[in-house]
């Protein structure tokens, strides 16, 4: 190959980088802000809504009697959507909140670290039998990999509770630039085709009268990899379970001595 050839080429690369530069400090940039957003416009509707449910309790409690049927339902109905909002910016928070913790990569133990989160699960969990694969060690925060795998784990037990005999397995493999790693259960699954819809904010798939829930576990889930540079991803099929993954880059280079 010639100098000429050789100079374009890293030329070329030189821009490539330059440009996949931008744009990652163009994609934090913008999650950055939608932080900042969430944060803020949860804090300003707290109040209004506070307000709003104790006025509707107030309601219920002192005039129930001066309203008929019709009246009482709809406090009943404005009570509930008040309290409803309410969570919903809860969850936002929550997940503000991630977003904010400090970010510190390290070897992060995983079979020490779902044998904690499985403990936490407390006894809605107790009837799930979880079958742990001896996992490769990951490089990432490990407070993070906490709340994502806490979230995976109590969306597994949710969903296979149903089961007689509810069965959660754990695994994990190692690749030359990344470690993949599944959460698999026996429980309700879902179509494949709306797979991608399941890691938005406040996306659901069942109704709140199947499954209680809000929409935003999964969405921490992929923010967590998103720090990680990692990626999720998920396969189901109704009524035969779901597979969910996650995805994080190899121990970088420079790290390991």
């Amino acid at each position: 190959m010639s100098e000429e050839s050789t100079a374009s080429l890293r030329a070329q690369r030189d821009q490539l980088a330059r440009a996949l530069a931008e744009r990652t400090a163009q994609l934090k940039a913008a999650t950055a802000e939608f932080d900042q957003f969430a944060h803020s416009i949860s804090h300003d509707l707290r109040a209004p809504l506070r307000a709003v449910e104790g006025f509707a309790q107030i309601l219920a409690e002192d005039y129930a009697k001066n309203l008929d049927t019709d009246g009482q339902r709809c406090v009943a109905i404005l009570a509930s959507g008040a309290r409803k909002a309410s969570l919903l910016i809860e969850d936002l928070l929550s997940l503000s909140r991630l977003c904010r913790k400090p970010f510190a990569p390290q070897i992060v133990n995983m079979n020490e670290l779902i044998a904690r989160s499985i403990q936490d699960l407390g006894p809605g969990a107790a009837k799930a039998r979880f079958n742990v694969d001896a996992l490769p060690e990951a490089w990432g925060d490990h407070s993070w990999l906490g709340a994502a795998l806490e979230q995976l784990l109590r969306n597994a037990a949710k969903f296979s509770r149903g089961q007689e005999h509810p069965v959660i397995e754990i695994g994990g493999i190692s690749e030359p630039e990344r470690t993949i790693y599944h959460v698999r259960d026996n429980g309700a699954g879902f179509d494949q085709k709306y797979a991608d819809r399941l890691f938005g904010v406040f996306q659901r798939l069942h109704s709140e009268e199947e499954f209680e829930g809000r929409g935003i576990g999964l969405a921490i889930v992929q923010r967590v990899m998103q720090r990680h540079d990692g990626k999720a991803w998920a396969e189901g099929k109704v009524g035969q379970g779901a597979t969910f993954f996650f995805s994080l880059p190899a121990r970088p280079a420079e790290s390991k001595s």
